[in-house]
């Protein structure tokens, strides 16, 4: 499913925080926003999933402005997975990736048998399916993620939309769910913070500053130390792995 956002603006307290944003995320990839804290990654998403009010501009999901669309409609085509995922209530595995069936039923409508194995298979593909009884609390963090993830593609949704979702995680973690998004073959538009599994990862990158997008392109294409110096405020040396090509970044 294509996602067009055209001319997003977004002000806070009189703050221009997202400039007059328009962006065209290839179908079935991996994208990714990518700029330093305070650029306007997050902002911008929300404005994408509409839980931020804009001053201009229009989010469309194949042609279609989403504006005319009801909450479960978008939801139907769309999940989002928020940086803040903190469930504080006595929830099991499977109860938590239940949730992402919601936008599908009617008020008080119990879920059926094909619910049920949505979420299943939901929870198979991020390694959760044999802890569908525990408790949600008594899991790890990294685990915890998996599951939030979970929900949201229990949603079987179109186009997938993702704030920072390796944030706190060590490292096995991130590279865990990084690869399980990567593996979806759905349209992914995702903020992240570390430019490395950026690189890696994803199949087209945006950068912002300021509220902007300056550059994007492929990673090999603006992944580059001028770019960073210019972005990021940071030397680096970018090349290719000697193991897989893929683009390493080190820090100077």
């Amino acid at each position: 499913m294509r996602l067009e956002a055209e001319n997003i603006a977004v002000s806070i307290a009189g703050k221009s925080i997202v400039k007059n944003v328009t962006l065209d995320v290839p179908e079935h990839k991996f994208s990714a926003l990518l700029g330093a804290n305070g650029s306007g990654k997050t902002t911008l998403l929300r404005a994408i999933y509409k839980t931020q009010k804009t001053d201009s501009g229009t989010v469309r999901l194949d042609g279609e402005d989403i504006a005319r669309f009801s909450g479960k409609k978008i939801a139907r085509r769309m999940a989002v997975m928020g940086q803040f995922n903190q469930i504080n209530f006595d929830y099991t595995v499977m109860d938590i990736a239940l949730m992402g069936r919601y936008p599908f039923h009617t008020l008080l409508e119990r879920e059926k048998d094909g619910d049920y194995e949505a979420a299943l298979e939901a929870l198979s593909k991020v390694g959760m399916k044999d802890y569908r009884d525990r408790n949600f609390q008594s899991l790890s963090g990294g685990e915890k993620q998996r599951v939030v993830l979970a929900r949201a593609l229990t949603q079987n949704p179109k186009v997938l939309i993702l704030d920072e979702p390796t944030n706190h995680l060590d490292i096995r973690y991130r590279l865990e769910i990084l690869s399980i998004i990567k593996d979806l073959g759905i349209t992914v538009l995702a903020a992240l913070h570390d430019l490395g599994l950026a690189a890696q990862y994803c199949d087209y990158l945006y950068l912002m500053r300021q509220g902007e997008i300056v550059e994007s392109g492929v990673p090999e294409a603006v992944m580059t130390p001028e770019t960073i110096r210019r972005i990021f405020e940071v030397e680096a040396a970018v090349y290719p792995s000697p193991i897989d090509g893929k683009l390493m970044i080190q820090y100077l």
